[in-house]
């Protein structure tokens, strides 16, 4: 590999850095080659895509980057799983891989949006809900608030027309019982 050849490696990967939301390590020794094409699969599904490149050429990628702390995980063989989309769908297809193959993929760590994270932390986030069901709660905790509004507006209007009914009623019931007893 020549110079220029290393310095667009180079270049590609901190491209992949800076667009990605989620930047995973794990390490695949062990890992037979039909495994690995279908972790290739999987996680290209998931919106991301797994590399493998010399640590030298991460540790200069990761440069100017948000993921620059990725650095102290970058020994040994190690493979990128960059996420774009969903970091969470990412992380559950890696995490399940890490599970079916018996230690032949063991996640390293990484960061998610420039915050660094351990193995057990990239398994906490794998075990989180999908994105489009948080947006969901989002948008429900949101409307909640107006919700209420509209119902409390909606209530007291009953209850006091329920009140006057109660009065009403009472009164009448009075009344009619004065009334037999006058004549």
């Amino acid at each position: 590999m020549n110079r220029t050849e290393k310095a667009q490696t180079v270049a590609d990967l901190h491209e992949r850095f800076k667009q990605a939301t989620v930047a995973l390590l794990a390490s695949s020794s062990g890992l037979s080659v039909g495994k690995m094409q279908q972790l290739r699969r999987a996680i290209k599904q998931a919106g991301g895509e797994y590399k493998v490149a010399k640590n030298t050429f991460v540790r200069r990628a990761v440069k100017d980057t948000a993921y620059g702390r990725l650095d102290d995980l970058l020994r040994g063989p190690t493979g990128l799983v960059f996420g774009y989309s969903d970091p969470v769908a990412v992380a559950k297809v890696l995490v399940r891989f890490a599970e079916e193959s018996n230690d032949a993929l063991r996640i390293k760590g990484g960061a998610l949006e420039g915050q660094p994270m351990q193995a057990e932390q990239v398994k906490a986030l794998a075990s989180m809900p999908p994105i489009e069901v948080l947006r969901a709660r989002v948008v429900s905790v949101a409307k909640a608030p107006g919700a209420r509004v509209v119902a409390a507006l909606q209530h007291p209007g009953s209850r006091i027309a329920g009140a006057i009914a109660a009065l009403v009623k009472k009164k009448e019931e009075e009344a009619a019982a004065t009334a037999p007893a006058a004549q």
